[in-house]
């Protein structure tokens, strides 16, 4: 019995101690998900009768703070951002101010999601840090929608601010001075909500800047409320963002060859006038856009001088020049086609030259399909982007032949082109697909009827002054955005606002949700324009 007993224990010590050697992972427990708190301040948060120059937060474990240049927003703005110490990890951060405070006022650190623990980067979320320089504290508080005038995605970082109407404002205070209370979007809100306010009238802005909140039409975007806003007030504002027009003005041109020269501008460069001079003669000139850039071409004919005078009119504007010429290879006829295999059913075919065209022999062109069957033509030239345009009746399923003569095309330097070969088809009717629009709820015309792409470029237009039902036939098989512009002053484009002139843009309606068109598939699609 007791030898058996011997044998028992020996046999559970074995397995105990083979037990123990089994290798295993430590899991180290649940991830953290919970955020620092702040466990004191001094002094303390939401004080009154301030009037030191640090401030101490102290949190109940170890943060460290990212992104804090663009998460921080002080309101009213500071002159001298304060310093934000330590930059490594710590339980204590320090506010150290460098600007002189206004008396009588709420001020606001609110950060944003910049303050996180230090190990798994769990955010305080929206922490503000509230004091006054006064005997109380500001509580009022008005909300604000930003959207963007134009496109569906609206821009992060927009600061919303508020501007006091007192006897120092005037239009321009917003491009000088920054604001009286400001707030942010951030990188997601849509929503903000401007805190500790005092009651008065203020000019609501919106502006997606570089973060000096001053208004600088040459780069910013900027949206306002055209009355004034009285405070206290529980409506919710909307604000659209939008980018000026510049007032025309011209740089010193350039000289691009022998024959060209380059002339940047700002604003709506339509409508210009320019003249070049070699002394008191008068040289012939075409004008042109350079592609993708905010310059005109100005082309003229090569001739031996040190030096050109160029006047550039545009109403009441007027500026002079004297450019230096310097002796430079003059630029080429050459043709290229922008269609090249496939010819989408909407398109037409479009052949786009290097120089200026000013004649197009008919009687050297000539189209014909895969039967070898001519087929009539018209041709139409765009001549401030230097595209001609061949108008035929595309059939689906297709093949063309294109063909010019030499000397079909001769360009402003009496220059001719060349034989040139075009060989495109077209796409089976199967391979598109088509939609129809149904307007409702109309408020004025005309209007635009846009489709787009998921980057918002334009893939389809279609302008009805009275029509409610639009037709798009043979698009592409896509995701679409569809959207409508009243077009209230009837130039077919969408016109932006002007702060100036206290102007919004054109009112721009997107239905809410996107299109997928497959092909050889006919949409209807009910859009009613009382949905914003």
């Amino acid at each position: 019995m007791l030898k058996n007993t011997i044998k028992y224990f020996s046999l559970l010590f074995i397995l105990l101690t083979l037990g123990c050697a089994k290798r295993g992972n430590i899991t180290g427990g649940k991830k953290d998900t919970i955020a620092p708190v702040l466990k004191a301040s001094y002094p303390k948060n939401f004080s009154s009768n301030f009037n030191g120059k640090e401030i101490k937060l102290i949190f109940d474990e170890y943060v460290k703070l990212k992104n804090v240049n663009k998460q921080l927003i002080i309101s009213p703005p500071m002159k001298n951002e304060p310093d934000i110490l330590p930059q490594n990890a710590s339980k204590i951060l320090t506010i150290r101010l460098k600007d002189t405070l206004r008396p009588n006022t709420t001020y606001s650190f609110n950060f944003g999601q910049s303050i996180q623990d230090n190990n798994e980067g769990n955010p305080v979320s929206q922490f503000k840090y509230v004091f006054s320089t006064g005997s109380y504290i500001d509580s009022l508080a008005l909300s604000v929608k930003v959207k963007d005038a134009l496109e569906k995605k609206t821009d992060n970082f927009v600061s919303v601010m508020l501007y006091e109407i007192n006897e120092k404002f005037n239009d321009s205070t917003i491009y000088k001075q920054t604001p009286q209370y400001v707030t942010n979007t951030l990188d997601s809100l849509k929503i903000v909500k401007l805190e500790n306010l005092k009651a008065g009238k203020y000019l609501l802005v919106a502006l997606k800047d570089n973060g000096n909140n001053k208004f600088n039409p040459k780069s910013d975007k900027i949206g306002f409320q055209k009355q004034y806003i009285t405070i206290p007030n529980d409506t919710i504002f909307e604000v659209e963002l939008f980018k000026e027009i510049m007032s025309f003005n011209v740089l010193k041109p350039t000289q691009a060859s022998k024959n060209r020269m380059l002339l940047g501008y700002e604003g709506n460069a339509s409508a210009v006038k320019v003249t070049v001079k070699n002394g008191t003669e008068i040289l012939p000139t075409i004008i042109t856009n350079f592609p993708k850039k905010d310059s005109l071409q100005i082309w003229f004919k090569p001739i031996k001088t040190d030096s050109l005078h160029v006047t550039v009119q545009k109403n009441t504007f007027t500026k002079e020049f004297t450019v230096k010429m310097k002796n430079q290879k003059a630029d080429t006829l050459s043709i290229s086609a922008e269609f090249k295999g496939n010819l989408p059913l909407r398109e037409r075919f479009t052949l786009t030259s290097a120089t200026p065209l000013l004649k197009f022999d008919k009687s050297k062109i000539a189209i014909s399909n895969k039967n070898s069957v001519v087929i009539p033509f018209e041709t139409e030239y765009d001549e401030i982007n230097q595209k001609l345009y061949l108008n035929f009746k595309k059939e689906p399923a297709e093949k063309y032949k294109i063909a010019l003569l030499p000397g079909a095309l001769e360009d402003f330097y009496e220059h001719k082109s060349d034989s040139l070969k075009y060989s495109i088809n077209t796409k089976n009717a199967s391979e598109y697909g088509n939609m129809k629009v149904i307007l409702e709820n109309v408020k004025r015309f005309p209007v635009i009827v846009q489709l787009t792409d998921k980057d918002g470029k334009v893939k389809a237009t279609e302008y009805s002054e009275k029509e409610t039902s639009i037709n798009f036939e043979a698009l592409e098989p896509e995701i679409y955005t569809l959207r409508i512009i009243y077009d209230d002053n009837k130039n077919k484009i969408w016109d932006t606002g002007s702060y100036l002139e206290k102007r919004q843009s054109e009112e721009v309606i997107y239905l809410p949700k996107e299109i997928n068109l497959h092909a050889n598939f006919d949409w209807e699609q009910s859009f009613d324009l009382k949905r914003k």
